[in-house]
């Protein structure tokens, strides 16, 4: 079977690559479990938070937004003092900081799928030919960018124009296995079935 390379030989890698990568999410606490696990992955390999993913479940109260907002000073010294997580006080801040600004989100917009895929790339702004090559060249898009720029407008951190990127590649708002890639076509027909979130 042909997949993307970066999964590398890792049994865990690839069944993520081969069954969540790219596929389109409306969850909003998949989603913003994703965006602060994004943040977690700033300068370490995507791996390595992968393998200590169901830890931040449960030290993250499973990623729910009002939960996660409500963490305090004692939360953050339970969570500096936990090894199976990334214990970073910056990305752990940033993180309860996100909640809060998730749930003003949801106010605002009626969900946070209604926010992040009204950032979804047209087809027409897609390269016509997905290669590996082209591929390592997309670290940040346009659209990438201007998410990035309107959420720390917004209050959030650890949202760069590469993190975000990477979340909209992960939660489905492009496609970007490589052509030769067989989980591509699938993907293609999920998307193709996805209800997009109605903005409020």
């Amino acid at each position: 079977m042909k997949r993307c390379s970066w999964p590398g030989d890792d049994p865990l890698y690839i069944a993520y690559h081969d069954t969540e990568w790219g596929r389109p999410v409306a969850d909003d606490r998949r989603l913003f479990e994703k965006i602060c696990l994004e943040g977690f992955q700033s300068g370490l390999s995507w791996i390595t938070i992968l393998r200590k993913r169901d830890h931040f479940r449960r030290a993250f109260a499973q990623f729910d937004p009002e939960a996660v907002a409500r963490f305090g000073a004692r939360d953050i010294r339970r969570l500096l003092g936990d090894a199976g997580i990334v214990r970073h006080r910056g990305k752990i801040e940033s993180t309860i900081n996100n909640a809060r600004r998730a749930l003003e989100l949801i106010d605002e917009k009626g969900s946070l799928a209604a926010y992040f895929w009204s950032w979804e790339t047209a087809a027409r702004d897609r390269p016509r030919r997905l290669t590996r090559e082209a591929l390592a060249k997309m670290s940040t898009t346009p659209q990438s960018t201007a998410m990035s720029k309107d959420l720390k407008a917004r209050g959030w951190t650890f949202v760069g124009p590469t993190t975000s990127y990477a979340f909209m590649q992960a939660m489905g708002l492009v496609n970007d296995h490589i052509d030769e890639c067989a989980v591509r076509a699938d993907i293609e027909t999920a998307r193709a079935r996805f209800t997009r979130p109605i903005r409020l």
